[in-house]
């Protein structure tokens, strides 16, 4: 099996005495784990932070077998965050979700292209917070846990929808919603439209929304916590004001 793919680094970790073991988010070969010979070396190192763009040629001499990988970097990677440190750690969160979150050797193109696009946005402090959560969205639809927000569950409704179901990822019209909205989750208006700006708590609100069902629908079967660094982000935008 070979092939030559567009990918983003998720994880690595040392392999031997100079080689590592690299999880790669490809655009149409889905997550692959291959090794890295010279991977441990301080020259390839930068190349293989979490979030680094790359071109990934792939190598396995059988399809379920690890595979080995030759990458060439694209871009500056990381390192054009390093100014950002609150960037930074949402670049590394969005890895740790995907890798953790992403069956091996599946297809899943929207993953990926969600993950460009949150990269690209990690530029913007003001919206990147907000494209984080639509992120983690897009990869629950990806994955087909997708949230169901085109009318309120409970009437059928499409206006003034303000809550979501923690059971079922529906949408709740604010008036069926009222007598139980402390069994619901507060939906804010940015997830509903991309036209809509953003108040204090949006950005919690919909975290809160995103992390329930990744951990509801994901992590828990795989009997595994939200990965640290997420949890780690949302604590880093709380301190910073940034919720």
């Amino acid at each position: 099996m070979e092939f030559e793919d567009d990918a983003f680094v998720l994880a690595a970790r040392a392999h031997g005495e100079s080689g590592a073991i690299v999880e790669l988010l490809t655009e149409t070969h889905g997550k692959q784990a291959a090794h890295i010979a010279g991977g441990a070396s301080r020259k390839m190192k930068p190349f293989l932070q979490p979030g680094a763009a790359v071109i990934a040629r792939y190598r396995a001499r059988t399809e379920g077998q690890l595979g080995s990988a030759q990458l060439e970097p694209v871009g500056e990677g990381p390192s054009a965050l390093f100014d950002d440190p609150l960037a930074l750690a949402g670049l590394s969160a969005a890895a740790a979700v995907a890798a953790g979150a992403l069956p091996e050797r599946e297809p899943h193109p929207g993953a990926y292209y969600a993950f460009q696009a949150l990269a690209q946005a990690l530029m913007i402090p003001e919206i990147w917070p907000a494209v984080f959560v639509r992120f983690e969205a897009g990869l629950l639809q990806e994955l087909g846990f997708g949230l169901d927000l085109s009318k309120c569950a409970a009437t059928g409704e499409v206006d003034d929808l303000a809550y979501v179901s923690p059971r079922t990822g529906r949408a709740v019209s604010r008036a069926a919603g009222e007598p139980y909205k402390d069994r619901l989750l507060t939906l804010p208006p940015f997830l509903l439209s991309s036209q809509t700006g953003l108040a204090p708590g949006d950005v919690a609100q919909g975290l809160e929304i995103t992390g329930h069902f990744l951990e509801t629908f994901i992590f828990n079967p795989l009997n595994r916590p939200l990965p640290p660094a997420r949890v780690w982000l949302v604590e880093r935008l709380q301190d910073a004001g940034r919720l």
